[in-house]
């Protein structure tokens, strides 16, 4: 993406996604449209998302009319009616693949287009559906690895591509009590997103890199760890990995801590 095309640059995300029917919770969806609200438009969206887990980095579809991917099931058939057709991605998907290392084999999933990790925020954040997206694989969970793909990609900012790392501050599904939207959230969830709130207040990394060692709550929060991988894309992404960001999202859906950051 050449310079000359270069809009504002945006900052980077981590977003606590949910499964669908989060999009039928008001609060989430006025503070996601209020977030979206406060950031320049996008010229196009990375999106690397706790559901597409493939090594080497693989590289989604490009092209808008590959079906989006309905990763999950026992669902109300509207949720497998959703449709989010935005502009093909090629050329954001060759700058991606030019700032990977020769010694680091790239993949292509071209029958594989955006899971429910990002279309669903994005049908709240840009429903028109009118900018291009891309998605890629989490290559590795291992946070300092991720942190390093984040550098790699952060200097598609410059030309104004946003950044996003959806999974979910907690989600330790297997120990739901009380699976509904109103669910009272249960001890593990309430202290690991104390913990995480307290931690990105500080700007403690090294504290986020060791969650599995030093969160309490786990490893109920996190039994594994794919929905808090991504955060650490966002944050290699970001211009000062210990930087404080700002905690835009809180609170809690299905007991589960939907905490989500603003990453300068």
């Amino acid at each position: 993406m050449s310079a000359a095309d270069s809009v504002d640059r945006p900052p980077t995300l981590f977003l606590s996604h949910g499964a669908p029917p989060l999009v039928d919770s008001e609060r989430w969806v006025d503070q996601l449209t209020e977030l979206a609200g406060r950031l320049s438009r996008p010229s196009a969206i990375l999106v690397v998302s706790a559901h597409w887990e493939a090594a080497p980095l693989t590289i989604g579809s490009t092209d808008p009319t590959t079906p989006l991917t309905y990763d999950f099931w026992g669902f109300p058939d509207r949720f497998y009616e959703t449709t989010y057709w935005s502009p093909g991605a090629d050329e954001l998907a060759a700058s991606v693949e030019a700032m990977m290392p020769d010694s680091e084999p790239i993949a292509h999933d071209r029958r594989r287009r955006l899971d429910h990790g990002a279309y669903v925020p994005l049908t709240v954040m840009y429903p028109e559906a009118d900018i291009p997206v891309l998605q890629v694989s989490l290559p590795t969970l291992d946070p300092e690895r991720l942190l390093d793909l984040g550098r790699r990609l952060a200097p598609l900012r410059d030309n104004g591509v946003l950044i996003i790392g959806s999974g979910f501050i907690t989600h330790g599904l297997p120990y739901l009590t009380d699976p509904t939207p109103e669910a009272t959230p249960p001890e593990w969830s309430v202290e690991f997103d104390a913990w995480a709130h307290e931690r990105f207040a500080a700007g403690d990394v090294d504290a986020l890199i060791d969650f599995r060692n030093r969160a309490p709550g786990m490893p109920y929060a996190h039994p594994t760890i794919e929905h808090f991988a991504p955060l650490f894309v966002a944050l290699g992404a970001s211009d000062d990995v210990g930087q404080p960001p700002d905690q835009v999202i809180d609170g809690f859906w299905m007991g589960l801590a939907k905490r989500s950051v603003v990453l300068a």
